[in-house]
């Protein structure tokens, strides 16, 4: 196979277009010097302030580059950077803007308990080390190269090690980075494992590349090309927690302070949920057959939702018995990783191609529930100093309107009506129903039937259980944190065209995934 790497030289327009990203590298830098010439009494608190401006700044950028990219008539121009490793286009600005937000609520969050946590010795670590996380995850949405978008995944990923152990005198926090690191590290190689396969039969790392060479490596290296996909799927069903994947994830979102278990939840799960839907779509795989005329494209896609499946029965089912708040959230992560799945396993049909909307749809749905939710657990976690569920009890009577905020995001989660879950999970299922995925169908059916049980189990504890007596405490930051997330499950759950139609404006799957 000839070598085909696609890499050419990045010119000064280029680095104007990678704008956002760059802003967020240099206030990096800029924060980690300043940081270093602070007297050590000073409070790192600003640090935070300044960090979240920098993501607040990347997400203006990318606004205004996709207000230009879609003024004219027709399609957006996708612009396309190192010999097309690297694309700027609709899809990936969208995820762009969602990880922007979801970090920027997690920054709200710690300036609303890290300055509290004697857990946390290096408070200005804690964060600007979000900003290379988020640079790394604005890397894979936009990656169309095998080696920029593993460069994306390994920046986000160690970044993402060291901010789980930043609680350096917990001993939890140290378990819980011991196995992040191993788990992830497992993970990463075996999307290393299938890359390179794929570059072996193809001969290309770039993803049109591939794409136009599949068809004939389909013809002669069959057995490689599953190889190769179902390694990277593997590798990334353990980023995404998604069962059977997810053991690690338990332990891991215990150990973490809980902004950051907010930031695996939803940032690091959306965007290998990003690279996954680009890669599956960006190189044509639904169109792939063997020599006989089968769909090699269609087993893999399969495989897909056979994991989604799982993940929902298994995360909810494991979820019945448990008692830990946070690990209940991350087992409710693992459900919720099988419902973005299966947009993605149902790939392109005649009655079919909404995938991306809906997955965007509940990808948003699910950052504004989820981020609220550990944003109440920081709250009942600080009053109560433990992380149970027993914690919540009786905090209608002490925090009225944070247990109606809880509530919400509850019934978000658990995908009733008037809330943004419900449209969210409303979509997928249609979508699944349309392209005759019946069997899927009655998966999420059943997972969200027994996800009641426990979602309702919170809401039993705040209504209907006695407890303590003295009032909870809400920090500034950490109330803006909630009541911007309830507002925005709400304002979907009754105007859910807002998103949909803003998503629908601007994504072109043609344009997006196959240009």
């Amino acid at each position: 196979m000839p070598d085909n790497t696609g890499f050419s030289p990045l010119t000064w327009p280029d680095v104007l277009l990678m704008a956002p990203e760059l802003l967020l590298g240099i206030c990096f830098i800029g924060l980690i010097l300043l940081d270093l010439f602070l007297p050590r009494r000073a409070s790192r608190s600003w640090i935070g302030g300044l960090t979240l401006a920098s993501l607040l700044g990347a997400a203006l950028l990318v606004t205004l580059r996709m207000i230009d990219m879609n003024a004219g008539a027709g399609e957006a121009e996708v612009l396309s950077l190192l010999g097309d490793s690297y694309r700027i286009d609709d899809f990936g600005s969208l995820m762009k803007l969602v990880f922007l937000l979801g970090t920027s609520l997690v920054v709200l969050l710690g300036l609303g308990t890290a300055s509290r946590d004697d857990a946390i010795t290096d408070k200005g670590e804690y964060y600007y080390l979000l900003l290379p996380a988020a640079i790394g995850a604005m890397a894979m949405a936009s990656s169309a190269n095998l080696v920029t978008l593993y460069i994306g995944l390994e920046l986000l990923s160690i970044t993402s090690y060291v901010l789980v152990a930043m609680r350096r005198k917990n001993d939890l926090s140290a378990e819980a980075a011991f196995k992040y690191v191993v788990s992830g590290s497992i993970s990463s190689a075996f999307i290393l494992f299938g890359m390179s396969y794929l570059y072996g039969v193809t001969g290309s790392v770039t993803l049109s590349g591939i794409g136009e060479a599949l068809p004939a490596a389909v013809q002669q290296y069959e057995a490689f090309v599953y190889v190769g996909f179902g390694m990277m799927l593997a590798g990334f069903g353990v980023k995404v927690a998604a069962a059977p994947f997810h053991a690690w994830s338990l332990d891991v979102y215990q150990g973490a302070p809980t902004p950051i278990a907010a930031l695996l939840a939803v940032v690091s799960k959306g965007a290998a949920l990003a690279v996954v839907l680009r890669i599956f779509y960006s190189t044509g795989l639904f169109r792939a057959v063997d020599a006989a005329g089968n769909g090699v494209g269609d087993d893999l896609f399969f495989a897909v939702l056979l994991v989604a499946a799982i993940a929902m029965l298994v995360g909810t089912l494991a979820a019945l018995r448990q008692k830990q708040t946070k690990r209940l959230l991350a087992l409710s992560g693992v459900a919720n990783a099988g419902y973005m799945l299966v947009p993605i396993g149902l790939s392109i049909t005649a009655t079919h191609s909404n995938n991306v909307t809906e997955l965007v749809f509940y990808l948003v749905a699910y950052l504004l529930m989820t981020i609220g939710a550990f944003a109440v657990v920081t709250v009942v976690g600080r009053s109560a100093g433990h992380e149970e569920l027993k914690g919540f009890a009786g905090m209608y009577y002490r925090a009225p309107w944070t247990a109606g905020a809880m509530v919400v995001f509850v019934l978000s989660l658990a995908g009733l009506p008037v809330s943004a879950g419900f449209f969210g999970k409303l979509f997928i299922l249609l979508g699944a129903a349309n392209a005759k995925a019946y069997w899927i169908v009655a998966a999420m059916v059943l997972s969200s039937v027994i996800s009641y049980y426990f979602y309702f189990g919170l809401i039993r504890q705040m209504f209907m259980r006695s407890g303590s007596e003295e009032r909870m405490r809400v920090p500034l930051p950490v109330g803006i944190v909630i009541w911007f997330c309830a507002a925005g499950t709400l304002l979907l759950g009754v105007y859910p065209g807002l998103l949909v139609g803003g998503i629908d404006t601007v994504f072109s799957f043609m344009g997006d995934m196959m240009g």
